[in-house]
């Protein structure tokens, strides 16, 4: 199979779809793999990494999207992309098509075969590809709390990290997912007060026994009154719930926004499915933050851009393995002989198949 591997175009999206040692493995396995020119640079990657295990350079994406047979990127198409998307063509990446109508619209139009990496699925509900970016998502919704609070960010003025006789830093985390249990992890080892609410209760009593029944976590099943409550005491909020395929609901008000003390911060880690916080809206790597209701606002879809050596590592470490049964056995068999696999079919030849997502997007 011949396996297309470019550049990413979203806002300082600086990962990659493979690394070179994942090319290499390709290619001893007797598949042909383009690479644009650079599209490993950003992830500390040169154009000869590639070029010693045998990859051939691709100068403009026109030609490397129209000899390929397989496109493995990290982010979602941009719009102007799919213009070089065509029936046959697969392609294999974060989509989020649950809050992204037009670009829905768009794959569809195309005829294109697309599967997405966070609606792969494990038949214990698992998402083996999803997982360690939300981990990494988790840990950098922390880092930047810790950023923005600070003075000459517009913050309080607050240390996240705490010291002996100071009162602690209170951080509200919404969902015990993945993204949930990481970002209280590390808020917890830098001693703050964490408040974890979800709407599931197994899932909250796993993430306290994960953590060892913490002295300074808080646990409690989600409602409007919780969260109320919670929001208004809350030095950081983070936003971390997720629906798979789909698009999340607004559980934060703006009311709730404006009853929070000025300057605290919000990091809305779900904004690729639409954002939990009602006065979210999308922001990017370049200009990550923006002020309402006197809080600080941080929206960024793609954090784990920010760490592209560390993601890109983490990413390839589980795509890898489903982009060699891609190539190795075809689309179509691949699909159909790997139940997971198949979970993570969005879009095939001008049809959206994928339930959560249609759901999401009214086309049930």
């Amino acid at each position: 199979m011949i396996i297309g591997l470019p550049k990413e175009t979203k806002d300082q999206e600086l990962r990659v779809g493979i690394t070179p040692d994942g090319v290499g493995t390709l290619i001893k396995s007797g598949h042909q793999v383009l690479v644009e020119q650079n599209a490993g640079v950003g992830s500390g990657i040169s154009n000869d990494s590639y070029e010693k295990v045998g990859a051939e350079l691709i100068q403009k994406p026109e030609a490397l999207f129209s000899a390929s047979e397989l496109i493995v990127k990290v982010k979602e198409f941009q719009l102007y992309e799919c213009e070089l998307l065509r029936p046959g063509l697969t392609s294999f990446s974060f989509l989020s098509l649950g809050a992204n109508p037009k670009l829905a619209e768009a794959l569809l139009k195309s005829r294109v075969t697309a599967i997405a990496y966070e609606t792969i699925e494990m038949t214990d509900g698992s998402l083996p590809i999803l997982k360690p970016m939300s981990a990494l998502t988790g840990r950098l919704a922390v880092d930047v709390a810790t950023h923005y609070l600070k003075s000459p960010q517009g913050g309080t003025g607050k240390l996240l990290s705490n010291i002996s006789g100071v009162n602690p830093v209170k951080v509200v985390i919404l969902g015990a997912g993945t993204a949930g249990f990481h970002s209280a992890e590390l808020a917890l080892n830098m001693g703050a007060e964490v408040t974890v609410l979800s709407r599931g209760k197994q899932r909250l009593g796993q993430l306290q026994e994960s953590l060892n029944n913490h002295p300074k976590l808080k646990i409690a099943t989600s409602s409007s009154n919780k969260i109320e409550e919670a929001v208004e005491l809350a030095d950081a909020v983070i936003g971390a719930i997720r629906d798979a395929g789909g698009s999340v609901p607004k559980i934060v008000t703006k009311s709730m926004v404006q009853s929070m003390q000025k300057g605290s911060v919000i990091i809305d880690a779900c904004i690729d499915q639409g954002g939990c916080i009602e006065t979210s809206r999308e922001t990017t790597l370049s200009d990550p933050v923006y002020v309402e209701e006197g809080v600080i606002h941080y929206c960024v879809r793609n954090m784990p851009g920010a760490v592209p050596r560390t993601a890109t590592e983490a990413l390839v470490n589980v795509s890898l393995p489903y982009i060699k049964l891609l190539a190795d056995k075809g689309v179509k068999d691949a699909l159909a002989t790997d139940t997971s696999l198949s979970i993570g079919l969005n879009v095939d030849n001008g049809r959206l198949v994928n339930p959560s997502v249609s759901k999401a997007l009214g086309m049930s």
